[in-house]
């Protein structure tokens, strides 16, 4: 009976090894008609019948012996072929010494030595072409009944080779590989895995249209984003698709299927060459402590989570106050916990309940803090202003003092570049929660007895997080569009989730107290350039799918800035990795104006609220919003002492 999978009949294992038999039978018999000069009466004389009987007898062992018979015709490699060899190589080797025990007590060979050589290399040479004559065929028939589109692949390495045999072997894969492109010159007309080699850059248009190139698959570990980016775009323009191979520690079980061979996305294009970091200290400081991460939840605390476990603290302490995707991480990262050897707790919390936070301090005594907790959406924020400032100020004051009451090591801050030269309240607040906690980490006065390192990492915007800008995009595109950009000339600095926590976590290492550490973040992308680019990848024309604009949200920059017109920077070891040096105040003249906007907030006097924060903040100018008000009215504030002091001096 034949078995079926995917539609695809395979033979029985009884008839291959019928075949196998027949075929080493006709290797025999054409070794014995070349040894006798097809003399068939000189081959009959010679034993040719109990020869016949004992060259079937022995292969039919060594084919039972190594299974030779067990793999799928239409997917013979080299191994397939080595394995012939050596099931042959030991069927020979038996009838040898039945040969010579033979020759031993009765004086006579059974088959001879040249016959035996001749049938050696004749049933290798035949089994295997027979193998690769039934692959060929069926390529051809699969080819013939289903429509496969023609592609390349850009790679002639070793993981275009793996690409090619993946494609070839999978039966539903409806891809033909006609040949690779290269970089690299040297490569380029040789023949690689029967396919040829062509140049990436020399005469591509007229490889694509002469072989009717519907796909390029990239099969490069390390391409850089510009070739990358660069080779996309090409593609786009010739309306060929383009499809990615992820990286070998990605392969299931350090194999590369199908499934995995993805078209590429827009998170793959975009930023640029990843900074990557290897700190061996990072372990080191870790492993054994207890870690407790805010807003573990989120995009970056739940990557760092996973990052952090990995060097085994002695205990994982997961707060947020989001009760679902805390729920979800707690799962996740209890199921990467394999050896049961970090004890993880999930914690239900609102940073801003100082009462309850303080709780959690005093029972699980953490020794490193990561804060990622915050309120992040401006337009939300400039809606919500009591929010931000009892979440992303007084929430941050409360983990810091109380990282300074237990005696944390190390308090590490998650800021954002929207904390430069802020014109919404978001960005004020994460800026003012940097002021406060340098201010912590530089007192050592009477009343502060401070041994808790405080650093600040700051990065622009995270590819994938929850509310950017590409998950938007995406869910626009698929109903058709529109797609919504709030301005043409809008741009911001990306970059993945991974490598911003790991930013944090190896900042944390790499600080000894008050530093702001922020990235060389290469350039920044303009917004209008993400949409078009995120329309073609999805098989679109740009004029398919609208893209309206609706004008700056309230609070929103064009641009967005890493350093302010007043910050310079610190160089460190590693030539990406900068320290901004920034204006600091004193710890006391900071609790004092925190004591003022407390009040205010307490009153629910939001305008008195912001005006302080910008008393505080000098550098905060509101654009685009209700508060703008308030810039006018400090203006005029400042020019009126100015002539005041003017006519006394």
């Amino acid at each position: 009976m034949i078995k079926k999978i995917n539609d695809i009949s395979f033979l029985p294992r009884w008839i291959i090894l019928l075949i196998d038999l027949v075929l080493l039978m006709s290797a025999i018999v054409f070794a014995y008609l070349l040894r006798f000069n097809f003399s068939v009466a000189d081959m009959l004389a010679f034993k040719f019948t109990e020869g016949l009987v004992l060259f079937l007898i022995c292969h039919l062992i060594s084919i039972l012996i190594t299974q030779s018979y067990a793999g799928i015709i239409r997917y013979t490699s080299i191994e397939d072929g080595l394995r012939i060899s050596y099931t042959t190589f030991i069927g020979t080797l038996l009838i040898a010494i039945v040969s010579y025990l033979n020759y031993w007590y009765r004086g006579s060979v059974i088959i001879p030595a040249s016959v035996l050589i001749i049938s050696f290399i004749l049933s290798v040479v035949i089994l295997f072409s027979y193998r690769v004559l039934v692959k060929n065929l069926f390529a051809y028939y699969r080819d013939a009944v289903r429509h496969r589109k023609n592609v390349m692949i850009f790679g002639a390495g070793q993981y275009g080779i793996i690409t090619k045999q993946v494609i070839d072997a999978d039966p539903n894969a409806r891809m033909r590989v006609v040949g690779f492109i290269d970089d690299d010159l040297k490569k380029v007309g040789k023949i690689l895995n029967g396919a040829p080699i062509y140049d990436a850059d020399y005469n591509l248009d007229e490889i694509l249209n002469k072989y009717h190139i519907h796909e390029i698959v990239i099969a490069i570990a390390n391409l850089s984003v510009d070739r990358k980016n660069e080779l996309v775009d090409y593609c786009l323009k010739a309306h060929v698709k383009v499809r990615t191979v992820p990286a070998p520690d990605k392969w299931v079980n350090g194999e590369l299927s199908m499934n995995q061979i993805k078209e590429i996305r827009i998170e793959d294009l975009l930023g640029r060459e990843s900074i990557k970091l290897q700190n061996p200290k990072v372990a080191e400081n870790i492993a054994g402590k207890t870690v407790l991460i805010t807003g573990a939840a989120g995009s970056i605390g739940s990557e760092i989570a996973k990052q952090i476990l990995k060097v085994k603290p002695k205990k994982l302490i997961l707060l947020d106050q989001a009760e679902s995707f805390l729920y979800a991480i707690d799962i996740e990262l209890t199921n990467l916990n394999i050896d049961k050897n970090v004890e993880i707790i999930p914690v239900i919390l609102d940073v801003s309940n100082k009462r309850r936070l303080e709780v959690i301090f005093e029972k699980y005594r953490p020794n490193v803090v990561y804060h990622a907790a915050a309120y992040k959406h401006v337009p939300l924020m400039e809606m919500h202003p009591f929010e931000a400032v009892a979440n992303n100020v007084f929430g941050t004051k409360s983990l810091a003092d109380f990282s300074v009451k237990y005696n944390v090591e190390k308090f590490v801050m998650v800021s954002t570049d929207k904390a430069v030269n802020p014109t919404n309240v978001m960005g004020a607040t994460k800026r003012l929660a940097e002021v406060y906690v340098q201010s912590l980490n530089d007192s050592n006065s009477e009343d502060v007895k401070n041994s808790t390192q405080f650093i600040t990492t700051r990065f622009g915007n995270v590819l994938g997080s929850n509310g950017s800008v590409i998950p938007l995009f995406k869910k626009q595109i698929e109903k058709g569009g529109p797609i919504t950009v709030t301005h043409p000339d809008v741009t911001r600095y990306f970059m993945t989730i991974p490598e911003a926590c790991q930013l944090v976590i190896e900042a944390g290492i790499m600080g000894f107290g008050g530093e702001i550490f922020v990235f060389d973040m290469g350039r920044s992308i303009k917004i209008i350039d993400l949409a078009k680019k995120m329309i073609q990848l999805s098989g679109f024309d740009v004029e398919d799918i609208k893209i309206v604009f609706t004008g700056l949200r309230e609070g929103e920059k064009l641009y967005e800035e890493l350093l302010s017109d007043k910050e310079t920077t610190l160089p460190t070891h590693h030539e990406k990795i900068l320290i901004a040096k920034t204006e600091r105040m004193g710890h006391k003249d900071i609790i004092k104006e925190l004591q003022k906007l407390n009040d205010l907030m307490n009153d629910e006097n939001e305008l008195g609220m912001i005006m302080q924060i910008k008393s505080i903040l000098p550098e905060f100018v509101s654009h685009a919003s209700r508060f703008e008000a308030l810039d006018d009215e400090l203006a005029s504030e400042r020019k009126r002492k100015w002539s005041i002091t003017r006519k006394i001096s």
